[in-house]
């Protein structure tokens, strides 16, 4: 359910209503949507994800072909940019599906004990 953007509750009803945006229910089971959220962890692993297999490619690919720096950036830029996006959209759904099913919710700031 969670790589294929789906509802945590019913596993129908479509996750995003955009990119990146949550629907405000599901559309199948009604499941409100509204307060919940996946925070900035999505964007943090799929940086740390794509970097840590292209940074190693990209210097491999220095070492054997010994192309100006300019043209490597030409080349691994649009690399990254495009799997940060693809991974950025299933890992949000990873992380909101996982925070519903542990009932992980936010705490009000008013509620919180000092």
């Amino acid at each position: 359910m969670a790589f294929g953007s789906r509802c945590p509750a019913c596993g129908e009803g479509n996750l995003f209503k955009g990119f990146l945006k949550f629907q405000e229910e599901c559309e199948a089971c009604g499941t409100d949507f509204r307060d919940e959220d996946a925070g900035d962890g999505p964007a943090f692993f799929a940086m740390f994800a794509v970097l840590i297999v292209i940074i190693p490619m990209a210097i491999a690919f220095q070492m054997v072909t010994g192309v100006p720096m300019w043209l490597e950036l030409l080349i691994w830029g649009p690399v990254i940019i495009g799997l940060c996006l693809f991974l950025l959209r299933k890992l949000r759904g990873v992380m909101f599906n996982t925070a519903w099913r542990r009932n992980a919710r936010e705490v009000p700031a008013k509620d919180m004990k000092q």
